[in-house]
């Protein structure tokens, strides 16, 4: 038995945060109904095609799902939804701002039909306040919470290379789902949930936030490096490969100063607490590549293991997909696509009494008749066009 066995979602999702929640869910053994445009379905279809002809992004967030083609711009198209819903024990939807109170698919609608229904809105900066209906897309998210701003080096900002603000709010609406499932499950009723992109972001940016508020200046861009740790981040080596330290606490700087042949670093005035050697951090980085110019990356990180010093080399995507750790620890599994198998990570929560879904990537549509059927919803309902 899976955790979420027998919980039903309808979700009127697109793009990454939405999916991003359902399919962890889905993982669970949750039954997630996805609702998608006639035809063209989920615009993250079309993002790319590099996954044997499939998009990457798609692929990464829309197996074990059920896909059900609608079109919301109709009566009968709604009129399926909420029919679905009212039989559902959750809605998640990111469509745009207002747009499901339009389609009377919002809360307070959809609540009142299905008092347990724990209806769930994912939007890029909330209800309410001059950004509510301001289109929100992940790069521009990054900015607004200022993580572009302290993110690169010190002559160029950067973005982060993944999709964060979608990921940071599809894991808090995964997380308010499950909550809210247990509220349920000690109150009997359901729960309207809303979470920001901005919001969601702007939690994780904690740490440079009180920095800036009480350093009285932001972090500055450091690149891979750390604007308040050191030694921390890329080293250069002998072979002109870096190898990347982590130093965390005085007793570390002590083992590593040792490492280094030069214990009485340690107690040099200039490198005696962390803020200073931060301040010193040039002077820092010249004794410590000093040492590494004669040995090759690979040797240092070898050597620093022995000695027990956190530490890694770079890895691409390739280093990635044939790391050894997921490989020895059983993290693969294979699973069905429109275009044949495929390969993907486990859940990162592994639970001893349960094994994660690892079901198909549905094809647009390729569930309407069946689950219309099954929900006593006439077939006819759905009309080729869009939402």
């Amino acid at each position: 038995m899976n955790p979420l066995d027998g919980l039903t979602i309808v979700s009127l999702e697109q793009a990454v945060a939405a999916p991003f929640a359902t399919r962890q869910l889905a993982d669970l053994g949750a039954r997630v109904i996805k609702i998608e445009r006639p035809v063209v379905g989920d615009f993250a279809r079309g993002y790319d095609e590099t996954v044997n002809g499939l998009a990457s992004h798609f692929v990464w967030l829309n197996r074990s799902k059920e896909s059900v083609a609608l079109d919301l711009k109709s009566a009968e198209g709604r009129e399926a939804v909420q029919a679905l819903v009212d039989r559902a024990d959750v809605l998640v939807q990111n469509l745009a701002p207002g747009a499901a109170d339009r389609l009377g698919l919002g809360a307070e609608e959809l609540r009142a039909r299905n008092p347990r229904l724990i209806h769930v809105s994912i939007s890029g900066y909330g209800t309410g306040g001059p950004y509510s209906s301001k289109k929100a897309y992940d790069l521009l998210v990054q900015c607004e919470a200022g993580l572009v701003s302290i993110t690169g080096t010190e002559d160029e900002p950067s973005k982060v290379g993944i999709s964060i603000a979608d990921i940071a709010s599809g894991m808090y609406a995964y997380s308010g789902v499950l909550t809210a499932v247990i509220k349920r499950e000690r109150t009997g009723e359901g729960a309207t949930i809303e979470v920001s992109m901005l919001e969601a972001l702007s939690e994780w940016m904690g740490f440079p936030l009180n920095y800036a508020i009480y350093g009285g200046a932001s972090p500055s861009r450091t690149g891979a490096r750390h604007a308040a740790i050191a030694p921390y981040g890329p080293f250069t080596c002998g072979d002109g490969n870096q190898v990347f330290l982590g130093i965390q606490n005085e007793r570390e700087w002590a083992t590593f100063c040792t490492f280094l042949g030069s214990p009485e670093l340690a107690r040099d005035e200039r490198f005696v607490r962390n803020s200073l050697r931060v301040e010193h951090n040039a002077e820092l980085r010249a004794v410590i590549e000093g040492v590494f110019q004669a040995f090759t990356a690979e040797r240092v990180a070898e050597l620093l293991e022995v000695s027990g010093i956190a530490n890694a080399l770079l890895r691409t995507m390739d280093g990635l997909a044939e790391h050894p750790q997921l490989e020895a620890r059983g993290r693969w599994r294979t699973y069905q696509s429109p275009v044949g198998e495929l390969r993907a990570l486990i859940p990162p929560v592994t639970m001893s009494d349960s094994t994660p879904v690892m079901g198909p990537i549905p094809d647009v549509g390729q569930h309407t008749e069946a689950i219309l059927a099954e929900f006593g919803i006439a077939p006819e309902s759905t009309v080729p066009a869009g939402f």
